[in-house]
Order: C-alpha cells, then sequence, then structure tokens
C-alpha cells in the first residue's frame, strides 16, 4: 500500500479529529440552528459522493452488459440499505437531540450510545473511501487517484462537523474537554480501518467492484435519509439545512468533477 493511498485513506480520521477539538476553542453547546446547518451540509456531501464518486463509476463499470448493466448497481444499493438497517437495529445508539435510545435496550451510558450513534455511520463512509481506493489500485472500475481523493476529501469536510457535535454534547453533559475529544476522534477511527481492510482485498474484490461502490452508496444514502435528513428538519421550521445540504451537495460535486 503506497503511501499516496494511505494517506488519502487517513483524510476523513483527520477531519472528525480536527471537529472534534473545536471542545477546546468553543465555550458554549452548539445550537440547534448550527446543528442543522451542519447536518445539512453534510448531507450534500454524502448524496453527491454517493453519485459522482460510487454509483457512476459502478455503472460505467458495467457498462459492457447493456441494457442491464443497472443489475450490480440495484442489487449493491439494495444490499448497501439492507446492511445499514440490520446494524442499526443490533446496535444501541442514541442520536443528537433524541431521548429515547434506538435498537436492542441496553445499559450503557447515555453519552456510551452517543458515540455509537455517530460510529455506525461512520461505517458506510469508510466502506466508501475503501472500495473507492480499492477501486483505483485495481485499475478497472473508472476511478482516478484525483476522483479518490475528492471522496475522501469531502467525507473529511462532512466529517469536521460531526466531530463537533458529538465531542462538544459530550462535555456539555459533563465529560472532560479531554475524554470528550477522545471520544469525538475515536468515532472515526472506524473508518480508516474498514478502507484498508478494503484496499488489501482489491485484488479478490475486482469482479464484485461494482456491487461494492454501489453497496457502499446504498448504506451512506440510508444514513441520510434516515438520521441526517429528520435531525436538519426536526422542531421549528427552518431552511437553513436545506440550504446547507445544497452547499455541501454543489462542493462534493466540484470537487469530484474538477479533481476526478
Amino acid at each position: 500500500m503506497t503511501m499516496e493511498i494511505l494517506g488519502g485513506i487517513l483524510i476523513p480520521l483527520i477531519g472528525t479529529t480536527a471537529g472534534s477539538a473545536c471542545v477546546f476553542f468553543m465555550r458554549q453547546k452548539l445550537g440547534i440552528g448550527v446543528q442543522r446547518a451542519l447536518t445539512g451540509f453534510a448531507s450534500g456531501v454524502m448524496v453527491a459522493a454517493s453519485i459522482w464518486s460510487l454509483l457512476i463509476p459502478a455503472l460505467q463499470q458495467s457498462a459492457p452488459m447493456g441494457r442491464l448493466a443497472f443489475i450490480p448497481s440495484a442489487a449493491g444499493f439494495g444490499l448497501g440499505i439492507a446492511f445499514l438497517l440490520f446494524l442499526d437495529c443490533v446496535i444501541p445508539h442514541l442520536h443528537q437531540n433524541a431521548d429515547k435510545a434506538e435498537g436492542p435496550k441496553s445499559r450503557l451510558a447515555r453519552t456510551t450510545m452517543m458515540v455509537l450513534a455517530v460510529t455506525l455511520h461512520n461505517i458506510p463512509e469508510g466502506m466508501a473511501v475503501g472500495v473507492v481506493y480499492a477501486g483505483l489500485v485495481s485499475g478497472t472500475a473508472h476511478i482516478t487517484a484525483g476522483g479518490a481523493f475528492a471522496l475522501a476529501l469531502g467525507i473529511a469536510i462532512q466529517n469536521f462537523p460531526e466531530g463537533a457535535i458529538i465531542s462538544m454534547p459530550l462535555h456539555a453533559e459533563g465529560k472532560s474537554k479531554g475524554r470528550a475529544f477522545l471520544a469525538g476522534a475515536l468515532s472515526g477511527v472506524v473508518e480508516p480501518i474498514a478502507a484498508v481492510l478494503t484496499v488489501m482485498a482489491a485484488g479478490v474484490l475486482v469482479p464484485a467492484m461494482p456491487y461494492l461502490l454501489s453497496f457502499a452508496a446504498g448504506a451512506m444514502l440510508y444514513v441520510v435519509v434516515e438520521e441526517l435528513i429528520p435531525e436538519m428538519s426536526e422542531g421549528e421550521h427552518s431552511n437553513i439545512g436545506v440550504i446547507l445540504f445544497a452547499v455541501g451537495f454543489i462542493l462534493m460535486m466540484a470537487l469530484d468533477v474538477a479533481l476526478g
């Protein structure tokens, strides 16, 4: 594994860690409007990344199948949705601003389940980066080094507010700044782990690449629809989430096209 690929894989974790460090510089917890804005931005980035960095390359790789080229992408997308739905049901977790935990009943602390909620939706992001770099290594997935870097950078940008959204509420609930920062940073560790494992298996995964790319897209969009969009829309009506969704979408689209 080259240093270029390893560096790309670590970029999203750097974004999460930098966002978590906001707990050292900001005295108050994030306001509802700010949370909506950040969540909307993250949603826009993830939707654009799912389309330009994952689904389009999957369809391009399946092009020799002619009119049936949609089958690998449709199957992989559905499996990605099913996988995240399964994790959502078996892992106890607590979403931002929620009073009731999801998943099986658990005696875990509230703060622990908040970290698990963020970790849960970091899984598909790590898979996405890993699959894209695996496609780059294989040379058969219509993915360029610039395109892979664009995805990693886009996810890092949307991971920055995610790090702040997890570390600052933890500090507000009584955790020390150091422990809140560590919890926020560790929530992103699953991403490079998933990515490295995927790249290491790149040679074996080449025939299934269209399925894997669309699988990651389905998993990411599950997180957007099930968690992020409801969070940016809850409470008193506001357009800030939608506006920042558009900003995130345009930014990720521009990155992918300009660098890819």
